[in-house]
């Protein structure tokens, strides 16, 4: 029988994995990590296209190469108190699935290694992201960064609603 686990590091049935980078990024004081493997590319904030009747989250689309790009602030997603744009604000442009997302943050800072004995339980807490969106808590020297599952932060009514935008 195949048991599943959210930790990062372990697989579906539970078995240890390789270590795992992550991309830090901030919003607001907190820091904040995504697989490596899920970014496509980080760029330079610029005001997307608005989409009538989207989600506020959903800031609207940017053209990318010929692919429209529906793109998310992670701020207002997560119902941050202030949501400003500045020097330090990029777009993280994602590959989830099938779909290509863009993810506005505070800032990005650097990609960090972690093995499975710097990975550490998520603690039962209720707030702005569902707990089953958070993997782990990446502990790094004095840094505690918030690991993301972000098909899961994104998925399921999310994705649909992120589908719908750009059609």
């Amino acid at each position: 029988m195949t048991t599943h686990t959210n930790a990062p590091g372990h697989a579906v049935a539970g078995t240890p994995t390789a270590i795992r980078e992550f991309l830090a990024f901030k919003l607001g004081q907190e820091e904040y990590g995504i697989d490596i493997l899920r970014v496509q590319e980080i760029r330079s904030y610029e005001p997307p296209t608005r989409m009538a009747n989207a989600p506020d989250f959903i800031l609207g689309v940017v053209n990318l190469r010929g692919v429209i790009v529906p793109i998310i602030d992670m701020r207002i997603k997560f119902r941050m108190d202030e949501v400003r744009y500045d020097n330090f604000t990029v777009v993280i442009v994602l590959n989830i699935g099938q779909q290509v997302i863009g993810m506005v943050v505070d800032a990005v800072s650097d990609v960090i290694t972690l093995a499975p004995e710097q990975l550490r339980p998520v603690p039962e807490f209720s707030g702005a992201i569902d707990a089953r969106g958070v993997l782990a808590i990446g502990s790094v020297g004095q840094r505690m960064l918030i690991l993301l599952d972000i098909e899961q932060v994104m998925g399921g009514a999310n994705m649909g609603l992120v589908a719908s935008a750009v059609q």
